[in-house]
């Protein structure tokens, strides 16, 4: 499967979250600094340290979404990069964040980084796992949220943007089917059959995606359309860190019998 990265997008993200961290922390310390050096300006001291924090939290949210190693894109280029041929997966360039485009039609991908026992129950998505993630969820990332609603959006994001270039009709046709990753190797998915998507881990995406991908259900005219109505093309060039992983695995290839047969005529 082609990947394609909006590298653009990328860096922007990755600078709004190193200024804000860097903001966050001047904040913090200036805060600091007057609490103990000028009692007397104790009042603008805590308005100072309440900024530092809310703009440190932002920081962290944009670190942890963009930044964060593995990057989000990598884990889901490494788990697709075998399969598909004929799709091609966008990071950041469509109206969702992760959209594969092929032949059998449209998968939106949204990725949650959110560690411990992750349940589906009634209706609500329910993470647990004590005071660590107590502790995580305050300082260093964000809740769990309605996953749902966020796939929700990203769906409905695609197919207006569909019926702007294709019109109503002809966009209603398009497929468009959502599934819920979770990156975090600390994440354990448990009882989550009932979740209104299919709901994975990054290793489990290539059984569940591979007999799906075959389905030919749009015309190659049709896919060539979509892109064009979806894709930011000038913003966008294929991953690099796939290209350099098919390169090295194809060095790694044993070569071929009959190469080695040649090589020994020849001596």
């Amino acid at each position: 499967m082609r990947s394609m990265l909006n590298y653009k997008f990328l860096k922007r993200q990755l600078r709004i979250a190193q200024y804000t961290s860097l903001l966050g922390l001047l904040f913090f310390g200036v805060g600091i600094y007057l609490t103990f050096a000028k009692p007397e300006a104790v009042t603008f001291a805590f308005v100072l340290l309440i900024l530092g924090f809310l703009i440190s939290q932002v920081g962290i949210y944009f670190g942890n979404r963009y930044g964060r190693q593995p990057r989000i894109d990598r884990v889901l280029d490494e788990a697709l990069k075998t399969i598909g041929g004929d799709h091609t997966l966008f990071h950041y360039a469509t109206p969702a964040s992760h959209l594969i485009i092929g032949p059998s039609g449209l998968w939106v991908l949204v990725p949650k980084y959110q560690r411990g026992r992750i349940r589906y129950h009634k209706g609500r998505w329910r993470q647990s796992g004590g005071l660590v993630l107590w502790y995580l969820r305050i300082f260093s990332q964000e809740g769990l949220g309605r996953p749902d609603l966020e796939i929700e959006d990203e769906v409905k994001a695609v197919r207006k943007a569909l019926e702007e270039h294709l019109g109503p009709e002809e966009a209603a046709q398009v497929p468009i089917e959502a599934i819920l990753v979770f990156t975090n190797p600390k994440a354990e998915l448990v009882n989550v059959d009932g979740a209104p998507v299919p709901t994975l881990k990054p290793e489990d995406l290539k059984a569940f995606l591979q007999p799906r991908l075959k389905e030919k259900r749009l015309s190659p005219a049709l896919v060539r359309r979509i892109k064009d109505a979806l894709v930011r093309w000038d913003e966008i060039e294929e991953s690099k860190a796939l290209k350099a992983s098919e390169e090295a695995a194809r060095k790694a290839r044993p070569r071929s019998r009959t190469k080695k047969k040649r090589k020994k005529r020849g001596t």
